[in-house]
């Protein structure tokens, strides 16, 4: 199968992410590689400079910290890339929901459609509302205007506020003044430091941890391991129940913050087109096509074959790609030559695919959620001692 033709700034995301993402994944390349890895290792000697520079300005009161008089719960990490943040999200947005809170998740959403420059220059960011992805009751915009994760959010999560903008403390008083929200969980905020958390919930993913421990450019961390010692809680996300040389790290790093481990389970594909449910088991010995535009996509295209699916190709685009209808009708006349029966994508891949009807081969996503290994029996636990002060029976 033909590779899709991704423009050049993907090219250039693709290449520098192999150099970056993974410990060792660097050597052995040319003396212009090498002479690109050390000025980005310069420039990462910079960035960290001005992260650490910015959260002394912060700690010292010289940057404020605004105190909304709400509940407040960030969920993020130390590094770029997936650490499987979404779905903890939605878990805990669904159990603060059913526990009778008015919860409001507010994201940067990233890589949203932005306004038209005219509009950012004359009428400013700071006097536009927060973008109202959904109100609790309905989706008002979709996932090019609001950023994949939220819409994804929004979708999985009737009865919770899904607010979008860069200034999340605007999104927060809005959230409060026009909603009613008394639980505010800021995704993706560990770096978001201009509003006061009640908690900071930090995810490690097993896989991966701290890459090559060099910060962005030159590594995948936005800010040193070590200040991971602000973190309340920390989950070790994608684990397989033994990570004992990780935890015994993270304890180093953070001696009093509360270590639990989680795993991603896949629960069952929904058909993208009409919503047909279809049971994992379903596509064992079955020839798919696997499609994906992630940060990892060996993760899910792995998956797939330990469900017992022949996978007869692998159709990789770069993360956050926004999907072409030409492109996906490639795909499916592709995979009809291959003699596929299904093509199989994740559910973020899923809200960035454009609508195809009566398609000669069905696209299904897989729709996943976490499981605790360690620290808790269940998840309500977790969530009841972080949010409610409730300690683990």
């Amino acid at each position: 199968m033909p590779h899709a033709v991704p423009t050049r700034r993907e090219r250039l995301e693709h290449f520098l992410l192999r150099l970056i993402q993974q410990p060792g994944a660097d050597q052995g390349h040319t003396r212009d590689i090498r002479f690109l890895l050390g000025v980005l290792k310069q420039l990462s000697r910079v960035f960290q400079a001005i992260v650490q520079t910015r959260l002394f300005f912060y700690d010292a009161g010289i940057l404020p910290r605004f105190h909304l008089g709400c509940q407040i719960i960030s969920v993020g990490n130390v590094t770029v890339g997936g650490t499987g943040k979404t779905p903890v999200v939605e878990i805990f947005a669904r159990e603060l929901r059913d526990a009778g809170r008015k919860v409001a998740i507010l994201s940067r959403g990233y890589r949203k459609k932005e306004k038209p420059l005219i509009q950012r220059l004359f009428l400013g960011q700071q006097f536009s509302p927060p973008r109202v992805v959904s109100d609790g009751e309905r989706l008002l915009l979709d996932s090019e205007m609001s950023g994949d994760e939220p819409y994804m959010l929004a979708r999985n999560l009737p009865g919770v506020v899904v607010l979008v903008d860069k200034d999340r403390v605007k999104s927060a008083r809005y959230a409060i003044k026009h909603f009613g929200c008394d639980m505010l969980i800021l995704d993706d905020g560990f770096q978001y430091q201009r509003m006061k958390h009640r908690h900071e919930v930090v995810l490690v993913d097993h896989t991966n941890p701290f890459g090559n421990g060099h910060l962005l450019p030159r590594g995948i961390l936005r800010e040193p391991a070590r200040n991971i010692g602000r973190a309340n809680f920390i989950f070790i996300t994608k684990s397989d129940g033994h990570s004992d040389a990780l935890r015994r790290q993270l304890r180093e790093l953070n001696p009093r913050a509360e270590i639990t481990e989680c795993r991603h389970r896949s629960c069952f594909f929904k058909e993208v087109e009409t919503g047909a449910r279809l049971e994992l088991a379903a596509i064992a010995g079955r020839p798919v096509v696997v499609l994906s535009g992630i940060a990892v996509p060996s993760g899910f295209e792995n998956s797939v074959r330990g469900m017992g699916a022949r996978v007869l190709a692998c159709k990789r685009f770069v993360d956050h790609h926004r999907y072409r209808r030409q492109e996906i009708l490639d795909v499916i006349d592709q995979a009809a030559g291959l003699g596929a029966e299904m093509i199989l994508t994740t559910e973020k891949d899923a809200v960035r695919l454009p609508r195809i009807e009566n398609a000669k081969v069905p696209l299904y996503y897989l729709r996943m959620d976490i499981q605790i290994l360690q620290g808790y029996d269940n998840f309500r636990e977790c969530v009841d001692r972080i949010c409610f002060n409730e300690s683990p029976k």
